[in-house]
């Protein structure tokens, strides 16, 4: 089996700085990249199962966190979808992108943008819509991500409200390297600088031109929705996807219910090899 945890880093340059990634495995490409706040290793249970499959998985980490840059001064979907893109003309495309949370707003961007580089979506607990933070919010954050308490309540979040329902039995080593991440220099700054750059409403209007296959995943008990069902049903139907609605799983359906996860995403990347001439 292949070791997904030992592969080193390697780093792609863009203008403002570079941006971390490991290479697993060899065959058809596959990019998947990390939510706001988190690291690498969110995607543990699934890239080693799809490097065995025959598939190369590059994992990317977003603009300011873990061994990417803090140098970046613009962050949000646009952004990451653009390094998304970056990363694939690097390392030689099309390819499956895999992206929770806003990093899956930043791939139906990169699918709409630049079709001839995404073969096909896996998007764990995407934002298809949701304008920018209001006031309040906007204070929240500020306060949420100050110093000296930011990074540990971060993590708490993280380790808590976020992974409702089921919990990966390295959840709490997870976090506690989240925690140690986000205190180093800069790491804390970049967090709050994506959260208030954050405009997911820029992504709705680009959905019905997205071309690749599309599989969306949602936690049943993900708290970033008011009904997480729903949202699904209705992402499903912008994007013309199939869905997998996740029992015991909140916001990290990668790591909460692998045993669910794991199986449906290698199945949507065979299909995708398959069927689409999709290839190494």
């Amino acid at each position: 089996m292949i070791d997904s945890q030992t592969a080193s880093v390697s780093y792609l340059a863009r203008p403002e700085g570079r941006l971390g990634y490991t290479l697993t495995g060899d065959g058809p490409l596959i990019v998947a990249i990390t939510g706001m706040g988190d690291l690498r290793d969110t995607w543990r249970e699934l890239t080693g199962p799809l490097a065995d499959a025959g598939f190369r998985v590059a994992v990317l980490d977003l603009r300011g966190h873990g061994d990417s840059d803090t140098t970046f001064t613009s962050h949000g979907d646009p952004a990451t979808a653009s390094d998304i893109i970056a990363l694939v003309d690097e390392l030689g495309g099309p390819a499956l992108v895999i992206g929770n949370s806003m990093a899956g707003s930043a791939a139906v961007i990169a699918a709409a943008e630049r079709p001839d580089a995404v073969a096909g979506l896996v998007l764990v607990s995407p934002f298809l819509r949701g304008g920018p933070a209001g006031p309040g919010t906007r204070l929240l954050y500020r306060a949420l991500f100050a110093r000296p308490w930011g990074a540990a309540m971060w993590a708490l979040y993280y380790r808590t409200a976020l992974n409702a329902g089921a919990r990966a039995p390295w959840l709490r080593e997870h976090a506690d390297a989240i925690r140690a991440s986000l205190r180093e220099p800069g790491r804390l700054r970049a967090l709050l600088d994506l959260a208030l750059a954050l405009d997911h409403d820029v992504v709705t209007p680009l959905a019905a031109s997205v071309a690749a296959p599309a599989l969306i995943v949602v936690g049943a008990g993900d708290p970033d929705y008011r009904d997480p069902a729903a949202e699904l049903a209705w992402m499903g139907e912008q994007l013309r996807a199939e869905t997998l609605l996740v029992d015991d799983a909140g916001h990290y359906a990668q790591h909460q219910r692998p045993d669910v996860v794991v199986p449906a995403v290698l199945r949507f990347a065979e299909t995708l090899r398959a069927g689409s001439g999709w290839r190494a």
